[in-house]
């Protein structure tokens, strides 16, 4: 009755507004303060993670082993490892992961993965982020000792990225991009929170470089060809003849060098090839050895050259957005080879790379962005038919308006949900909140279309305001009690959780707010109409 007052009611009515707006203000301002995280997904609970470790480029096979094997010691003593397999030289069998990092390509001696798996969800404690935040930095410690650069991944609840934080770095020059994406690797490593980083070049390594003495081996009647088998042989090892023992299969004849002698340049070289008058030639005769690096690895995306900066957000505050705007600042400000400064770009590449350095941000914020703008367009559009059909219900234009005026309230409930519980905002979440509007405007059309029968029925204006609420309340009440008792049941699960805290908090706070909005929004829009007209004149159009 305080919001209908003939005199106080308009100021009160003021005072309800400021206030609604204030709280909606505030609820909005958590994510900027970080009392509420943005982020795509939360982090599942599964039963296993993977430990990728990256030797520098001509570690011998031995040393990657040592250091997966004090890997796996140290894995063997925490509580809720139940077993885990290494995998030296070689891949690990293709994951989830795998399917857009390409683990399953990697190969050489300086390679590895620890696949770990854990105890079961339902018989541990800590879910399995914990866990993995845990052992990260022991397992890198191992890994420094050797000089091996070890992230932990865990299986993404979502869409596989590179990785959580990924910096593309676009430019006209090789070198140049490698030395931009070395001063943004720095950026990452001093940053607080990120972890696990790591680029797409790799660390200069020397190498030999073996050439023919094409003249001289011509003079002998030595093919260049015969050479490089002769080599490929002696180190990956060859079929030379096979061995019919009268069973079903033959057996190969292998022909390969000892392990022990693959790494002796010497010994390859005293190997001999037969000449033209069939004398043996060493090798050492036939070419001349020079001493180089090895190439860079060159990446390309949607056709253009790029080079990559990986890595991922740890600690108290593990959303990958919060970590990349951190560092923003300081990214920006490095200066390119070419004299300026480096441009970043959040939802395109570079339309012409190739005239000065620019910089991509991609991972899970291209996940996100993507997400989320979708989900509001779908929001949008699903707000604009909820209001053609309140249109078509009620014959008025302004009455939908009234009806979907609580929509934004949910914002009041769900934002501090979140910080109360110490939850993210996910991309659950924002499914809650286009549930929410539904809910929201069902409980708005039983308010209008109440006081609508009231006002035919012959009851004055302000009586039938009053009697709306009252008679609807429990209604309105008993079914939003009944969605909030369905969300309690997904209140555990490390996904939907987002979603049962929107819709608890949502529908808790939005049915109480539209108990007194509903009718107050009414009474403000119809009270002059209806001081002039008869109440049997019917609904206002």
């Amino acid at each position: 009755m305080p919001l209908l007052d003939d005199q106080r009611g308009a100021r009160n009515r003021r005072l309800m507004g400021f206030g609604i707006a204030g709280l909606i203000a505030l609820s909005m301002l958590l994510p900027a303060t970080g009392l509420v995280l943005l982020k795509m997904l939360p982090f599942d609970n599964k039963s296993e993670f993977q430990v990728v470790v990256d030797m520098p480029a001509g570690t011998p096979l031995e040393q990657t082993a040592a250091a997966l094997h004090e890997m796996g010691a140290y894995l063997a003593t925490v509580p809720e490892v139940t077993d885990y397999q290494a995998y030296a030289g070689t891949a690990a069998p293709i994951n989830f992961n795998g399917l857009v990092r390409q683990y399953y390509l990697r190969a050489g001696g300086d390679v590895g993965d620890i696949q770990v798996n854990l105890v079961d969800k339902h018989h541990r404690k800590e879910q399995s982020h914990a866990i993995a935040t845990r052992v990260r930095p022991p397992l890198q410690a191992i890994g420094k000792r050797f000089g091996a650069n070890v992230k932990v991944i865990e299986v993404p609840p979502g869409p596989p990225v590179l990785a959580p934080i990924v910096a593309e770095i676009y430019g006209p020059d090789a070198e140049g991009r490698r030395q931009v994406a070395k001063a943004v690797r720095a950026v990452f490593e001093k940053t607080p929170g990120i972890v696990d980083v790591d680029d797409s070049s790799i660390a200069e390594a020397p190498k030999k470089m073996l050439r023919v003495d094409r003249r001289k081996a011509a003079q002998l009647g030595i093919s260049q060809q015969t050479i490089a088998t002769t080599l490929q042989t002696a180190l990956s090892g060859e079929a030379v003849t096979w061995l019919h023992d009268q069973t079903k299969y033959p057996a190969s004849a292998w022909v390969q060098l000892p392990g022990h002698l693959q790494g002796d340049l010497n010994a390859l070289l005293q190997l001999g090839v037969r000449g033209a008058q069939g004398q043996l030639v060493p090798l050492r005769e036939l070419v001349t050895l020079s001493d180089t690096v090895r190439e860079q690895p060159v990446y390309h995306k949607d056709l253009l050259p790029v080079n990559f900066v990986v890595g991922d957000m740890a600690g108290k505050v593990d959303s990958p957005l919060y970590g990349m705007f951190a560092m923003r600042h300081d990214i920006t400000a490095i200066k390119t080879p070419g004299g300026g400064t480096l441009t970043d770009y959040f939802i395109s590449q570079p339309e012409d790379p190739y005239r000065g350095y620019s910089l991509k941000w991609d991972g899970e914020w291209q996940i996100t962005y993507e997400t989320f703008r979708d989900m509001g367009a779908a929001y949008a559009v699903g707000l604009v038919l909820i209001y053609l059909l309140v249109v078509a219900q009620f014959g008025s234009y302004l009455t939908p308006l009234i009806i979907m005026a609580p929509i934004p309230l949910t914002i009041i409930g769900v934002m501090p949900g979140h910080a109360l519980l110490g939850s993210q905002y996910t991309a659950t979440s924002m499914i809650g909140m286009i549930a929410l509007a539904g809910i929201i405007v069902r409980n708005s059309i039983l308010l209008v279309d109440f006081i609508n029968l009231q006002l035919k029925e012959g009851v004055p204006f302000k009586e039938a305001i009053v009697h709306s609420a009252i008679t609807r309340a429990q209604p309105i009440v008993l079914t939003g009690l009944a969605a909030m008792l369905g969300a309690f049941f997904i209140l555990d699960d490390p996904i939907f959780n987002g979603l049962a805290i929107s819709l608890i908090f949502g529908i808790f706070v939005s049915t109480l707010l539209t108990l007194v909005v509903i009718p107050t929004l009414y009474y403000a829009a119809y009270r002059r109409r209806y001081s002039t007209i008869q109440p049997s004149q019917g609904e206002p159009s």
